[in-house]
Formats: structure tokens, C-alpha cells, sequence
């Protein structure tokens, strides 16, 4: 009897294993996660039709928004509430919003007196996180801040600390969003690696930049097992190998299988595609949804 007890066992266990093992392929065969986009791509047609915009983003198969600053005021010249309605009205989901950190600094190569005034963290954070707040999103993100120099970068400590206590009261987590410069050399120091040190995880996670952070010559994955949990957000863009043009989603150097693969370590909750000045930006976000159906496959 005993003997045939530990057959009957071992037999459930190699059923039970061979049932697991079948629903892990069927997991792991689809996405494991909605396709987000940061509107930012799409600056140069969202203002002037933001319904017929988004409609064209929902019929691409796009399900995330991250809003991002707008030439018309606001969010692409609605109110965060009357946004958010018509994101759901469309069948998306507004998951996070980019803000910037701090006024421009002047730039001999374009004429910032052509913008009009935006709000800062540095200037405006308590209004900032109200109105994102009345959206019902869950992500303020700060889209860049001065870094150049260690005043820049304690200056920075500073207005991305107080803007994450501002946001947690909110209920809101705040994020940052990187470029390349932050990986380079202040005075011995890069700035990313201060505001991760400097900043608690509680107050700030990070929106990693697949492209940028490539370009910077770092690796994603060392980041994420350095700091688990810390990267709830990414971008997903691409670069030609020299590193002076960005690309669609797949058309480039990003190795985006391994970073994905290591997605539960980076802590990653969504991604949002993006294109910085896209010359042809549907063109480009349909290029860049259709590679990572096949690259997430």
C-alpha cells in the first residue's frame, strides 16, 4: 500500500508540475503588459484635434497616456478632469504626467521666448500636483531639471524632494525621467546616482529611459538589480547605432528583450512608447507597436 501511495503522489505531482509549467508558457507567450505612449511624440498634431489624435492612438492599439507639456496650456488645452473623461471615453487609460523641473535654461539654438509659460516644480509644484491630482492619475513625473553644474545638482536634490513630499500627500508617486547627461561626470559625481543616493525611494522612484540610458552606456538591468522596485516606469524608444537618431521601437540598437526580461526586477508597472520630434509620428508609433508585438511575443 505504502508503495502505491507514493506512486499515486508522485503522480499528482507530475500533473500538478505539468499544469503549472503549461499555464507559465501560456503567461509568458503573450505580453505581459498594456502598450503605453508618451504624447510627447505626438506634439506636433495633438493640438490641433486632441480627440481625432487620441482616437488614432487608441486604433493603433495603445491603451496607456502619459501627457506631456502642451503649446495650447494645460493638458492639450483641457482642464485634467475634462482629459481624463475623454481618455476614458476612448478606452484609455491616463496613467502619468511629464512636468518640467525648472524654467529653460536660455539656448543659443532655439528661441525659448517662442514658448509660452509653463508651470516648474521649481516655481510651481503645489499647483502642479493639484491639478494632476484632480486627473485621478497615479504618476507626476519630473521631464528633466539643470544638472550641469553641483550647484545645478543640489539645487535639484532639493526641488525633486520637496515636489515627492508634496506628491505623496497627494497620493500621487512622483517619478523622474532621464536623458543621457545624467550619467555623466559633476565633479566626480553622476547626477543619476546622487538622486537615487540622496532622495528616498519613498519620495522618488525613476522613469527609465531605454534610449537615453543606452546611449549614456549604462545598462538597465545592472540599474534594476541594483535598485529593485525603483523603475514602476520606462520609456521605450530607439537609437541608430551611432547615437545620433532616434528610431521606432525595434529599429535600432536597444536590446529590449533582455531589458524586458528583467521587468519584474526593475519593478516596471507600465511603459510608455515615445519619439522625440517624430517627422512622422503615427507612422512611427504604428512601426513601434507592431515590433513589440513581435518582440514581447
Amino acid at each position: 500500500m505504502s508503495h502505491r501511495r507514493d506512486f499515486l503522489k508522485q503522480s499528482a505531482s507530475l500533473v500538478m508540475g505539468g499544469l503549472a509549467f503549461s499555464y507559465s508558457d501560456q503567461l509568458f507567450a503573450k505580453p505581459m503588459h498594456s502598450v503605453g505612449i508618451q504624447l510627447y511624440t505626438l506634439m506636433s498634431v495633438i493640438d490641433k484635434d486632441v480627440e481625432g489624435t487620441l482616437k488614432q492612438v487608441a486604433a493603433l492599439g495603445y491603451k496607456d497616456l502619459e501627457s506631456a507639456f502642451s503649446m495650447k496650456g494645460g493638458f492639450y488645452g483641457l482642464s485634467a478632469k475634462e482629459f481624463a473623461a475623454l481618455a476614458k471615453k476612448l478606452g484609455l487609460a491616463w496613467r502619468s504626467h511629464h512636468a518640467m523641473g525648472a524654467p529653460l535654461k536660455p539656448n543659443p539654438n532655439f528661441d525659448i521666448t517662442k514658448l509660452p509659460k509653463f508651470d516648474t516644480l521649481k516655481n510651481d509644484t503645489q499647483k502642479i500636483v493639484d491639478s494632476v491630482a484632480e486627473g485621478g492619475i497615479s504618476y507626476l513625473v519630473c521631464a528633466n531639471i539643470p544638472i550641469d553644474t553641483e550647484d545645478e545638482v543640489k539645487e535639484a536634490v532639493d526641488i525633486l524632494s520637496k515636489a515627492g513630499e508634496a506628491a505623496k500627500k497627494a497620493g500621487l508617486t512622483f517619478v523622474y525621467h532621464n536623458h543621457d547627461k545624467e550619467f555623466a561626470q559633476v565633479n566626480g559625481k553622476r547626477p543619476y546616482d546622487v538622486f537615487l543616493s540622496q532622495i528616498s525611494p519613498d519620495l522618488m522612484k525613476m522613469e527609465l529611459d531605454l534610449a537615453w540610458v543606452t546611449k549614456a552606456g549604462v545598462d538597465p538591468v545592472e540599474l534594476f538589480k541594483k535598485h529593485p522596485g525603483r523603475f514602476p516606469l520606462w520609456h521605450a524608444k530607439d537609437f541608430d547605432k551611432e547615437f545620433k537618431t532616434l528610431l521606432p521601437v525595434g529599429q535600432g540598437v536597444v536590446d529590449f528583450k533582455k531589458i524586458f526580461a528583467a521587468a519584474q526586477t526593475a519593478g516596471m508597472k507600465y511603459f510608455f512608447v515615445e519619439h522625440d520630434m517624430a517627422p512622422q509620428p503615427f507612422e512611427s508609433i504604428k512601426a513601434s507597436m507592431d515590433n513589440l508585438k513581435k518582440l514581447l511575443a
